[in-house]
């Protein structure tokens, strides 16, 4: 089972969130995990930016890994995997914040667009895709 905690401080459809991050999940053959997912302001997003990265000021989507990484390969029989939280501040988006779901979910899944040659952002294309098609 797929548990999704979500919060929304900003008024968002988080049933969407919640659907597309569970839907990803179970497509990338995660049975069960739980995730985090939470929607925030500008002014939260840039305290939280500001603190974990050094950044001072709101970004689109930010992700914290705990057990995600290692999720595919988790023992039968164990608790489920925490994935980690994924933080998205509408304010500062340019993409769907269903996108932003999927982007902040891969990260909490080991995936980084930084080191993987694109290979990240064509799966988030990929899973954004079929998500339209499937869903």
């Amino acid at each position: 089972m797929i548990d999704v905690s979500a919060s929304d401080e900003v008024g968002v459809d988080l049933a969407a969130l919640e659907e597309i991050v569970t839907w990803c999940l179970g497509r990338l053959g995660v049975a069960e995990a739980s995730v985090g997912l939470m929607v925030v302001g500008p002014e939260r997003m840039r305290a939280i930016n500001s603190e974990h990265r050094g950044v001072d000021r709101p970004t689109d989507v930010l992700a914290f890994p705990v057990d995600g990484p290692d999720a595919a390969a988790w023992p039968d029989g164990a608790p489920p995997p925490e994935l980690g939280d994924v933080v998205i501040c509408p304010d500062a988006a340019e993409e769907p914040l269903t996108t932003l779901a999927v982007h902040g979910l891969l990260h909490l899944l080991g995936h980084d667009h930084e080191t993987d040659d694109g290979a990240m952002l064509a799966l988030q294309d990929e899973l954004v895709g079929a998500a339209r098609s499937e869903r």
